[in-house]
């Protein structure tokens, strides 16, 4: 079972700047609006991208349209045996589309 943390868990953790986001929609949806400094590795490439990621023991946070296939990608990355042992990897629950905070617009910063 995946954890899930609240929009506004995440928006309070990610203004502490003690939260990794993994924002797992296309490119063209990140580009549009994404959470503060989130990073976009869409869910499709994810698998592949995980051991490119450097994991230190921030805790991570998968966001998605709707609180779905977050639950997937946070499954995956807390598999991953990079990932240290005790940091939280959890999805935001009901996605972007509970969102009610701030967002970034632009391309896709690398990880």
């Amino acid at each position: 079972m995946v954890e899930e943390l609240t929009p506004e868990e995440v928006n309070e953790r990610v203004q502490a700047g003690d939260i990794r986001v993994i924002d797992t929609r296309p490119p063209e949806q990140y580009e549009q609006g994404h959470i503060p400094g989130a990073i976009n590795v869409p869910l499709g490439n994810l698998p592949s991208r995980v051991p490119d990621i450097d994991w230190d023991d921030t805790d991570v946070v998968c966001a998605c349209p709707i609180g779905q296939s977050s639950k997937q990608a946070a499954m995956l990355i807390s598999s991953y045996e990079g990932v240290e042992e005790g940091v939280l990897v959890a999805s935001m629950a009901g996605g972007y589309d509970e969102w009610d905070f701030e967002l970034e617009e632009g391309a896709a910063a690398d990880a």
